[in-house]
């Protein structure tokens, strides 16, 4: 296999157990868990696994005292886009959870554009509308039902909590610090949100005895869309760069409807199936950005004009 081949395996690895997430936290929850004690177990647990890989690469844990404060609001705000996004699991399906979550591309083209100048294209401003169109698509369900407007609150709070995150994380205040270490520091601030939580909640739940095989749920969370998704997407990275990673992100919120129809019995309408197609074509033209232009210009010259002699009567 070459190295363009297992980018894109290792991409597409990552975006399927990102978007296993209900998989694991919907059972959960059905056993009486709350959305801050799942994501405790989940960052405490994800936590050495981490560090085994900092540990396996021969990198230190040493940060410097500037780098402390930007790694506490990161971890703040990646705490808050998990909570906000497993408590929207409590009023929609996971499926229509985890696809308008992907709205969170057009956020940061958004914030670039508003806080750092940068322009808008017309290509971003149709994706945009696109979006718009998809997620209106979704508002109403095949029973006349609305979505729950406070669980398509929280989704959004999600995504603009990840859209701050991606694009403060980008800054040159941690530029020089490693992405894997970023991400142990990030889970390890992170976790402290849910420790204050659940100390103001007074509790803290847990599985019952006579369902133990739900530590395995937990423990999932942490493996398969924390530490493997991660590895995986930080790997297809160097193997294919980050657009194409990116683009194979789409697939998180197919996973998502794929185990919220076959193993949570959720349906999907034909509109809001339609819907969804839209956000995810809408968000990946943004995330392709000028390769789509690109593309096109290329094969545009695939086929040159042909050109028409003029002919004048004699």
């Amino acid at each position: 296999m070459n190295e363009k081949a297992k980018g894109y395996l290792l991409a597409v690895i990552a975006a399927a157990t990102y978007g296993m997430n209900p998989l694991f936290a919907l059972p959960l929850y059905k056993a009486g868990m709350n959305p801050d004690s799942v994501l405790f177990f989940r960052y405490l647990f994800a936590i050495p696994l981490l560090a085994v890989m900092i540990k396996a690469r021969g990198r230190n844990f040493r940060l410097q005292r500037r780098e402390v404060l930007p790694l506490v609001v990161m971890g703040v705000l990646m705490a808050l886009s998990s909570l906000t996004l497993f408590q929207s699991y409590n009023y929609m399906g996971a499926g229509i959870a985890s696809t308008l979550l992907f709205v969170y591309p057009i956020m940061v083209a958004l914030i670039m554009a508003l806080v750092f100048k940068e322009k808008v294209t017309l290509q971003t401003t149709l994706c945009i509308l696109l979006a718009l169109c998809g997620i209106g698509l979704l508002y109403k369900g095949s029973d006349g039902s609305t979505l729950s407007l406070l669980g398509t609150l929280l989704v959004f709070a999600s995504a603009l909590s990840y859209a701050i995150y991606i694009v403060a994380v980008n800054r040159p205040m941690l530029k020089n610090v490693a992405t894997l270490k970023v991400t142990f520091y990030v889970l390890l601030f992170g976790v402290t949100l849910f420790v204050v939580r659940l100390c103001m909640d007074g509790s803290i739940s847990y599985p019952d005895s006579d369902k133990w095989y739900l530590w395995g749920n937990l423990l999932a969370l942490a493996i398969f869309p924390t530490a493997i998704s991660f590895l995986c997407t930080t790997s297809a990275i160097q193997y294919i760069g980050s657009t194409p990673t990116a683009i194979l992100g789409a697939l998180e919120p197919v996973t998502a409807i794929i185990f919220g129809i076959t193993v949570f019995g959720e349906r999907m309408t034909f509109r809001e199936s339609v819907g969804l197609v839209l956000i995810i074509v809408a968000v990946t033209m943004v995330i392709a950005g000028g390769s789509i232009t690109q593309q096109l210009i290329r094969f545009r010259k695939m086929f040159p004009r042909i050109p028409i002699k003029r002919f004048t009567r004699r």
